[in-house]
Formats: structure tokens, sequence, C-alpha cells
């Protein structure tokens, strides 16, 4: 896969900055988003929070 951070913002429904934050442990997932991660990377849920 080869996406941008927008890219991934507009299919979370969140912002660049979010993924970015994300990126670098600057943000705390909810639950909610950690699912909607793991599903569009078709992955469980436990890869999300140890990846």
């Amino acid at each position: 896969m080869s996406w941008t951070q927008q890219d991934l913002a507009e299919k979370l429904k969140v912002t660049r900055q979010t993924i970015s934050a994300i990126e670098r442990n600057k943000y705390s997932l909810s639950l909610k988003l950690a699912f909607q991660i793991a599903n569009v990377f078709n992955t469980k849920i436990e890869n999300v929070f140890l990846g």
C-alpha cells in the first residue's frame, strides 16, 4: 500500500494531523478508531496497538 497520511485520514474520517500524531505516538487511540484502523489494514486490533 502506498497511501499518504491524507489518504488514510480520509478513509478513517479524521484529520491528517491526527494520523501524524498517531505515527509519532502523540495520540491516544480510542477503541473505535483502533478498530477502524484494523479494518482498513485488514489486521487484528492487537496489531494496531503492538504494531
